[in-house]
């Protein structure tokens, strides 16, 4: 979803190089999104979560995560989905969108590393997600679902002028993906719906800010003293997220079971 502590592009080893032009005999699943996708650091490995599971013996995971993609970053880099050539397509893309509008430290950081040709707004957002849904229907023949933005912060009732603007962003951006999946008759996979609802149950802490360190010093915290996504959920007083904004393994599982349901189908 959002930052981690590189930004390349991460593809699972064990099907990257041949797998984009030799088939197996297993069908292919394609998740594309920002850093929730990837998996890395401090964001909960959603994607290794699915392919262990002896009911998708039969799929082959292509990861396509880059931490602080955007929705038009994602966009651009399509044509490798598409060439992966395959089955059932994951999109989870669109946190990112959220806090370059209510955060200027984000912003600043997104228009210089991810080189934005415009201003994000929610009407640029709305256009590269129909241009994600409209190349894939047009150029892969793959059943497609995007994911909706699950939230950012525990509280969904916070009068804190950060947390209450990010909660209404993302309902706003997620109500966009479920526009078009509805038009462009795509699949729609209920992250926020879902997640909001058990967050609702036990809410916790309010996100005030959007701090560049903390999001480092807990990516490091995983990476170099090898802590994992919910011992660092536990020290920062998460109980769904890890720092606020990745997912630790409770709502990340929550990901994969929705994530599991469109696989199924």
């Amino acid at each position: 979803m959002q930052l981690s502590l590189t930004s390349r592009r991460e593809v699972d080893p064990t099907v990257a190089g041949s797998e984009r032009s030799v088939r197996t005999d297993r069908k292919v699943v394609a998740c594309i999104g920002s850093s929730s996708t990837a998996g890395k650091g401090q964001a909960f490995d959603w994607i290794g979560e699915l392919s262990r599971r002896t009911r998708n013996s039969g799929f082959r995971f292509v990861n396509f995560g880059v931490g602080g993609d955007l929705a038009y970053n994602a966009l651009q880099r399509l044509q490798d989905v598409v060439a992966c050539r395959p089955d059932k397509v994951v999109i989870w893309v669109g946190s990112n969108d959220v806090l370059a509008r209510v955060s200027s430290k984000a912003k600043r950081f997104y228009q210089l590393t991810k080189h934005l040709p415009v201003e994000p707004t929610l009407e640029w957002f709305r256009v590269n997600i129909e241009a994600i849904a409209c190349r894939l229907q047009n150029e892969a023949s793959s059943t497609a679902a995007f994911c909706s933005l699950p939230p950012i912060g525990e509280d969904p009732d916070s009068t804190d002028p950060f947390q209450s603007e990010v909660n209404q962003l993302l309902e706003k951006y997620s109500a966009i993906i479920k526009d078009v999946t509805l038009r462009k008759d795509v699949g729609y996979i209920p992250l926020h719906e879902a997640m909001l609802a058990q967050i609702h149950i036990s809410p916790r802490r309010a996100l005030t800010s959007f701090r560049f360190l903390s999001l480092y010093r807990d990516a490091l915290r995983t990476l170099i003293l090898r802590r994992s996504p919910d011992e660092v959920a536990r020290m920062n007083g998460w109980l769904f997220h890890t720092d606020g904004v990745h997912l630790n393994s409770r709502g990340g599982m929550i990901a994969a079971d929705l994530i599991q349901e469109f696989i199924d189908r």
